[in-house]
C-alpha cells in the first residue's frame, strides 16, 4: 500500500515598511538615532500557517538601507521563496546567502520567518526545537551618551525600573567616559552590574587608560572599544586588561567567530541576528565560540519586538550564551509587534506560543 506525502509549499510572501520614532533619541560614538525603519514579511504556506519576520537595516552596521532591502528582497528572495518547502531552513537560507551576500538582515528577516513557520508546525516554541536550555532572560538596559548627571538620572530611573544590568554608551571622549562610569556606580551600589560600550571611538591608549580609571566601578565587561578593522589592536586590549573584552561590529559572521577565536583576541562576542543573517548563521557561530570557550551575548539593533523575540529564542537554546542586551524594542513608538516578548523586572520572557509567539491579532491588518 502506497500514499502520497504532500510537501508544504510556500505560496506568497509580502513584505511592508514601518516607520518608528524613538520615545528617547540617544547618541553614540558615531551617530545619534532618532527614528528607525523595520521591514517586516509574512511568508504563507500551502498548509495555511503563516510566518513573520522583521530586518532592521542599518547602513553602518549591517551596510544596507531599507530601499535597499526592499528592492533586494523582490528582485531575489521573493522569486527564490515562492514554491519552495519553508521546513527546509537550512537549504534556502544557504542559498540565500550566496545569492545575497551583502544583505544580512534582509536573509535574518526570512529565516526567522521560516523558523516561525516550523514552530507553528510543530507546536512548540522556537526556542525549545532549538535546544531549550533556559525559559527566561536577564537583559541589559542601555544609556546613549549623555551628560554626566543625566546619564546618573536615568540609570537610577532604570534601577528603580527593575533592572539590575545597565550598558553605558561611549567613546567620543575618554575622560567624560570615565566620570559618567564612576558617578553611576557610586549611584547604584554595588549590586547592579555594569556594562561600557565604546562603539569603536577609541584607540589603544584610550582603551588601556578608561580600563584602568574605571577599575573602582568593576564593570563586568567593555564592548568593541577599538574600530572593527583593526583586530590587532583589539587584541591587544584583550591581553593587557582584567575586564573581559568582548567584539560586537568585529564580528559580522562566522569566518569572524573563526578568526576571533583562533587569534584569541576576544573574551567574549556580541551576536546580532540582524548582522550575521538570523538564527542559522548565529547557531553556528556560537558553536565556534563554545568550542574555543568564548562567552556569548546576544545583542541586538533597534529592532521591533518580534525581532527581539528571535534573538531571545536563540538565547534561550544555548547555554554559553550567558548575556542578553535586548532593549531596541523598548523605546520604538508605533511598533506593531509590541507584546512579542514580555518583560517584567528586566527580565525577558517568550511568549508560550508556538513558532516565535507572535501573531497579529484577530482580523487586523497592520500592513
Amino acid at each position: 500500500m502506497s500514499s502520497k506525502v504532500s510537501r508544504m509549499k510556500i505560496t506568497n510572501v509580502d513584505i511592508w515598511p514601518v516607520d518608528m520614532r524613538l520615545a528617547e533619541p540617544y547618541t553614540i560614538a558615531y551617530e545619534t538615532i532618532d527614528h528607525v525603519t523595520n521591514i517586516f514579511c509574512n511568508i504563507q504556506t500551502s498548509e495555511g500557517f503563516i510566518g513573520y519576520g522583521c530586518a532592521a537595516p542599518d547602513l553602518q552596521v549591517t551596510g544596507e538601507t531599507p530601499d535597499g532591502v526592499e528592492r533586494v528582497f523582490e528582485e531575489r528572495i521573493k522569486p527564490k521563496l515562492i514554491g519552495s518547502d519553508p521546513l527546509r531552513i537550512a537549504k534556502t537560507i544557504n542559498d540565500l546567502t550566496q545569492l545575497i551576500e551583502t544583505n544580512p538582515s534582509a536573509v535574518a528577516m526570512v529565516d526567522m520567518a521560516l523558523h516561525d513557520i516550523l514552530g507553528k508546525k510543530a507546536g512548540l516554541p522556537v526556542y525549545k526545537l532549538l535546544g531549550g536550555f533556559r525559559s527566561h532572560m536577564k537583559t541589559s538596559v542601555t544609556i546613549g551618551i549623555l551628560s554626566t548627571q543625566e546619564t546618573v538620572s536615568r540609570a537610577r530611573r532604570f534601577v528603580d525600573d527593575g533592572y539590575s544590568v545597565l550598558k553605558l554608551k561611549g567613546g567620543k571622549d575618554v575622560s567624560e567616559d570615565v566620570e559618567r562610569v564612576l558617578r553611576v556606580r557610586e549611584a547604584v551600589g554595588k549590586k547592579v552590574e555594569l556594562r561600557f560600550d565604546g562603539n569603536q571611538g577609541y584607540d589603544l591608549e584610550s582603551s588601556l587608560r578608561f580600563i584602568r580609571e574605571t577599575k573602582p566601578a568593576r564593570l563586568e565587561l567593555v564592548e568593541q572599544p577599538t574600530p572593527r578593522g583593526q583586530s590587532d589592536i583589539l587584541g591587544r586590549v584583550t591581553g593587557s586588561v582584567p575586564v573581559p573584552i568582548m567584539a560586537d561590529e568585529s564580528l559580522m559572521g562566522l569566518r569572524d567567530a573563526f578568526r576571533l577565536a583562533r587569534k584569541e583576541l576576544v573574551d567574549m562576542v556580541n551576536v546580532k541576528l540582524m548582522k550575521v543573517g538570523g538564527i542559522s548563521e548565529a547557531i553556528q557561530i556560537n558553536a565556534v565560540a563554545r568550542s574555543a570557550g568564548l562567552e556569548v551575548m546576544v545583542g541586538c539593533m533597534d529592532e521591533s519586538a518580534l525581532s527581539i523575540a528571535a534573538g531571545l529564542h536563540y538565547a534561550l537554546a544555548r547555554p554559553n550564551i550567558v548575556y542578553a542586551d535586548l532593549d531596541g524594542h523598548l523605546d520604538l513608538i508605533g511598533d506593531p509587534t509590541a507584546g512579542a516578548v514580555v518583560l517584567r523586572k528586566g527580565h525577558l520572557y517568550p511568549n508560550k506560543a508556538p513558532g516565535l509567539g507572535w501573531a497579529p491579532d484577530g482580523d487586523i491588518d497592520f500592513m
